[in-house]
């Protein structure tokens, strides 16, 4: 194996699901400028949109989306290249 190829900032980071609140614990060489405080411990933080418990293939909560919304707002936005 080749040496000094891995990273030197390698350590424990608070992980934080924004839409539940959810925090877990895992490694990771993410920088960021955030700490939060989780069971008496200041961990760096990095904030999620989506993780393993709010996202439906995991939790089997599959959200309703509008996709006629979504295909008339396409439409419209590509109508002028229609010949």
């Amino acid at each position: 194996m080749k040496k000094d190829i891995h990273p030197d900032n390698y350590r424990l980071v608070a992980f934080k699901d924004m839409s539940n609140e959810d925090v877990f614990i895992s490694k990771s060489t993410a920088d960021t400028s955030e700490t939060i405080d989780f069971e008496g411990v200041e961990y760096p933080l990095i904030k999620l949109e989506i993780s393993r418990t709010s996202h439906p293939y995991y939790t089997g909560k599959a959200k309703l989306v509008d996709t006629a919304g979504r295909i008339d707002k396409f439409k419209s936005k590509y109508a002028k290249f229609q010949k």
